[in-house]
């Protein structure tokens, strides 16, 4: 299936936008309910997605067979990659390279994140507990060091991989339009950590230690 490069380069780069694209965006803003809503307002939020209908099969359909797609030819592509400055330029050719690394380690990082979360609640935690275990988890230096790692490294991939898209997909085909959209994405990666840092942050409160009063009851 690789050998038909033009056609599985396609499929990958535009399952990285949908819906890998908003599933990473959605990802976001649950776990910025944890800073706007506390303990309370994140399990409202988690409780809402997983009382969607058809919630397994949209899980299974809609997120890890275009993400294990997406992974798996990501990671080939990373493989056999080659950096082309005489083409790229040293910039994009850096973008080129640090989108291959941060592909791996976002890789790595979802498949361990998936770990330690909702492969957990398959085993039988509690959904309502996964703030607690999301405590756990940001309360431990290491692991908070690391998640910082594995969260911009995934932001860093998804904002520079949308520039990438916007160019192979022929919507931002000329020089000025693609340095606009080298600086939107930019911005794009910088708020989008921040935030994501904040909701990390905000699982360390102790408040995640315990079972909000009002979900008790």
């Amino acid at each position: 299936m690789f050998k038909n490069s033009y056609y599985s380069r396609k499929l990958h780069s535009l399952l990285g936008v949908i819906p890998v694209g908003f599933f990473l965006i959605e990802h976001l803003l649950t776990n910025y309910s944890a800073v706007k809503g506390g303990h309370e307002g994140f399990l409202e939020h988690v409780e809402w997605l997983h009382g969607l209908p058809l919630v397994l099969l949209l899980e299974i359909v809609g997120i890890w067979i275009p993400l294990a797609y997406h992974a798996i030819y990501g990671l080939y592509v990373a493989y056999t990659a080659k950096n082309n400055v005489n083409n790229y330029g040293y910039f994009r050719n850096q973008m080129f390279f640090l989108q291959r690394v941060t592909g791996v380690l976002t890789f790595l990082f979802v498949a361990w994140h998936f770990f330690q979360t909702r492969f957990q609640i398959t085993l039988g935690l509690p959904q309502e507990h996964i703030g607690m275990r999301m405590n756990e988890i940001a309360s431990n230096p290491v692991y908070f060091v690391l998640y910082c790692i594995g969260i911009v490294s995934a932001v860093f991939h998804f904002s520079n991989g949308m520039w990438s898209f916007l160019v192979s997909w022929g919507i931002t085909v000329g020089p000025r339009a693609q340095r606009v959209s080298t600086y939107v994405w930019m911005g794009v990666f910088v708020v989008m950590s921040i935030m994501f840092i904040m909701s990390l942050s905000a699982f360390v409160d102790p408040q995640f230690q315990e079972m909000p009063k009002v979900a008790k009851g």
